[in-house]
């Protein structure tokens, strides 16, 4: 059954505002085309966001569907969408944990099973929007075929083949990132080696298990509301 792209980014949103990874500027979208993508509006609550906040643009921003106008910085999507033919979701976060690590210059490391799923972890080394077709280039240049990049002092990027992928790895990062501060607080946190790594990516990269974390999230914001 095929589902509509615009009631799954309103229910990404608000379990990622829910989950305090997404905040009011945070965007989400998805690949409609070759040429164009389903964003968030820019002005629509994040919180409450429904099918109707998600409108459709092409890569230079030309509103072809919708209630409003994409983010400012929907050049960061448009940038990533004509690098990587693989990606058919990104998610922009300015997620707290993982933009901690980017103000103190601490590496992402990977502490955890499936945060080390986003290792290594590369750093786009500006804390400016993305709201220039430029910065949208460089940004897909600093990701190349990686999963995720943070954004020095200004969040996270995560893109995924689907957008139940790219929810549930952005949800890892930032439970890595949070695993690492605190660990940080007691001492040297144990880094998952290459052997740990290569076998957690062989069991845990599974669109199964992505699901199941997309269940999660989404039974906890129905028990919530």
């Amino acid at each position: 059954m095929q589902t509509d792209p615009r009631r799954d980014l309103a229910a990404c949103i608000r379990m990622l505002e829910a989950n305090k990874i997404l905040d009011y500027n945070g965007h989400c979208s998805v690949r409609h085309s070759d040429s164009a993508f389903y964003v968030n509006i820019g002005k629509a609550t994040r919180a409450t966001a429904r099918p109707e906040d998600i409108c459709l643009v092409t890569f230079e921003g030309e509103v072809l569907s919708g209630n409003g106008t994409p983010p400012l910085e929907f050049h960061l999507h448009a940038g990533i969408y004509k690098a990587r033919k693989d990606v058919n979701a990104v998610i922009h976060a300015h997620s707290k944990w993982s933009t901690y690590l980017t103000m103190a210059r601490q590496d992402y490391l990977p502490v955890f099973a499936q945060g080390s799923l986003l290792y290594p972890m590369p750093i786009l080394d500006t804390p400016n929007s993305i709201n220039t077709k430029g910065m949208g280039d460089q940004l897909a240049q600093v990701l190349r075929e990686r999963p995720a990049c943070l954004l020095k002092s200004h969040g996270a990027v995560v893109v995924g083949s689907t957008l139940t992928e790219a929810f549930a790895l952005v949800n890892y990062l930032e439970e890595n990132a949070e695993r690492q501060y605190h660990a940080q607080m007691i001492g040297t946190p144990y880094q998952f080696s290459a052997e740990e790594r290569a076998l957690s990516q062989q069991k845990l990269w599974s669109p199964g298990l992505f699901q199941r974390t997309w269940d999660h999230f989404a039974a906890k914001l129905q028990s919530i509301n």
